[in-house]
């Protein structure tokens, strides 16, 4: 291996260490604990380093959102796969959605901690746009096939805005059978979504 090979693989395992770092300490004491000081005395290493391989706190936050949405992608287009038909592959988005949200916690946190993304924001990032594409086909495909004029960008909106609702409120609730209760919540949401785009 060349000295050029060499400096690259040893960067590569800096930066590895770096966000495994900050992945434990976020794990533990949560994102809002997170600092480029804390993940320098974790790895041994002064901030200068960290800074040389991300510009600041929110390019590692920046990071993890990345990586949330391409384990949210993975987990979405597994569930739809095997299905054929679109309203078979919504259900299946929206409980591979919640299913991600409850697995993913701290993912799911950090992705959504501002709100949803704006149209701007899933144009720049490329697992975002993945993302909505893996929604869109099956809805413009309902919307193809519907005797209604249908809109797929709003019916896009409507379908991750409620998901992100009913995760959002579930999280709230403190009865024994709230995630009964999600399920039910979620099932009735799908079924009045589906018949409305028939």
């Amino acid at each position: 291996m060349g000295i050029a090979e060499r400096k690259i693989r040893q960067r590569e395992e800096v930066k590895a260490s770096i966000l495994n770092a900050a992945w434990k300490m976020v794990e533990k004491e949560g994102w809002q604990a997170l600092s480029i000081r804390k993940i320098a005395e974790a790895i041994e290493y002064s901030a200068p380093v960290i800074y040389d391989h991300f510009e600041n706190k929110e390019a590692i936050l920046q990071e993890f959102t990345r990586r949330g949405f391409c384990l949210l992608n993975e987990s979405i287009a597994a569930a739809i796969a095997p299905l054929s038909l679109p309203e078979q592959q919504i259900e299946a988005i929206a409980h591979a959605y919640r299913a991600f949200a409850i697995e993913h916690r701290e993912y799911y946190q950090l992705m959504y901690g501002l709100g949803m993304p704006g149209c701007d924001t899933v144009k720049q990032t490329a697992e975002l746009h993945t993302f909505s594409q893996l929604l869109l086909t099956p809805l413009r495909q309902m919307a193809a096939q519907s005797t209604k004029s249908i809109d797929p960008y709003l019916k896009l909106r409507t379908l991750w805005s409620t998901l992100h609702g009913l995760i959002s409120i579930s999280r709230m609730g403190e009865t024994d059978h709230e995630d009964e209760l999600s399920e039910m919540v979620l099932q009735d949401f799908i079924g009045v979504f589906i018949a409305g785009m028939r």
